[in-house]
């Protein structure tokens, strides 16, 4: 768990077990645990960056930026802005988000034209989650960047922020893999292996608390931590805003962060599940509160503890 108020980080602890048959305990500023689609944050960064740049266009057809042809199956193309708001109207797929080995990643673009589920809605019009979107959106960035994703994002948001702790590679490099937790079905059942990812940009962070909190205290500061500006405070206001909403009433989606609201308090996070870890991540801009939280295992409550 990891808490930050007024720009500080107010509790940052490690809970139970990151291997249950060693009793190794959770460290919150050396073990490493996944946060599953909250990674969707950080792709979501690193294509605001590029738009600031003026290499991107968040309202421009996707395919005037990608090597290969998402099928005009609509007249209306599909746009980052859609790809951020889960609209972009991918059908959502499960198969091949996790494989076996380090092996059996793939390169992004092979994965991409491999995976290419059917557009089942028009652009723009009904929320329906993507995975397989937000891994364009990633292959976006490392085509206009010129560098590797995991390369991209250590370079632009984990050093500026001193996440050093945090990767999106994978395999684990050779100085974090000691520190990754186990991840678990039930302790009772065994460590599982580590889990690879297809779709690296849709969900393959790991990371320690301590590390979520600089993230959570850079959202907080409106893109700037000690000194290191990762956005522009409208870029980071853009992804706390209202881009899609069904009924001004209703909850609305931001870029990527997601409208929790209530009671008075303005509040946008974004879960985070893999099999094996579940985690969810808020702040509070008003507020200047942030709150991380990520399990090793499901337990035995539905839906895991996060829910």
């Amino acid at each position: 768990i990891a808490v930050v108020k007024d720009g500080q980080i107010l509790l940052s602890k490690g809970y139970g077990y990151a291997d249950f048959a060693a009793k190794k305990p959770v460290v919150a500023d050396k073990t490493l645990f996944r946060p599953g689609s909250i990674s969707k944050l950080f792709t979501t960064i690193a294509v605001m960056q590029l738009v600031e740049q003026g290499k991107l266009d968040l309202d421009r057809d996707v395919n005037d930026y990608l090597d290969f042809a998402i099928p005009k199956t609509y007249p209306e193309p599909i746009t980052l802005r859609r790809i951020l708001t889960h609209t972009a109207g991918f059908e959502e797929t499960l198969k091949n988000l996790f494989v076996p080995d380090a092996s059996d990643v793939i390169p992004l673009r092979d994965y991409l034209i491999a995976a290419m589920p059917v557009r089942i809605f028009p652009p723009g019009k009904i929320p329906s989650y993507s995975n397989y979107a937000l891994t364009m959106a990633g292959y976006i960035v490392e085509r206009i960047s010129g560098e590797p994703f995991d390369k991209y994002i250590a370079n632009y948001i984990l050093t500026p922020l001193k996440m050093d702790h945090s990767t999106f590679a994978q395999p684990l490099p050779e100085a974090l893999a000691p520190n990754m937790s186990q991840g678990y079905l039930a302790a009772a059942q065994g460590p599982r292996k580590f889990e690879f990812g297809s779709v690296s940009p849709a969900g393959a962070l790991s990371a320690t608390a301590n590390d979520m909190s600089r993230f959570m205290l850079a959202l907080l500061g409106e893109g700037t931590l000690e000194g290191a500006t990762i956005l522009k405070p409208e870029s980071v206001r853009a992804m706390e805003s209202r881009q899609f909403e069904l009924h001004p009433a209703l909850h609305a989606m931001g870029l990527i962060l997601m409208d929790y609201s209530m009671n008075g308090q303005r509040i946008f996070g974004h879960g985070g599940d893999t099999i094996f870890f579940h985690s969810d991540l808020i702040v509070m801009p008003d507020a200047h509160v942030g709150l991380y939280i990520s399990y090793n295992s499901a337990g035995s409550r539905p839906g895991g503890g996060r829910t």
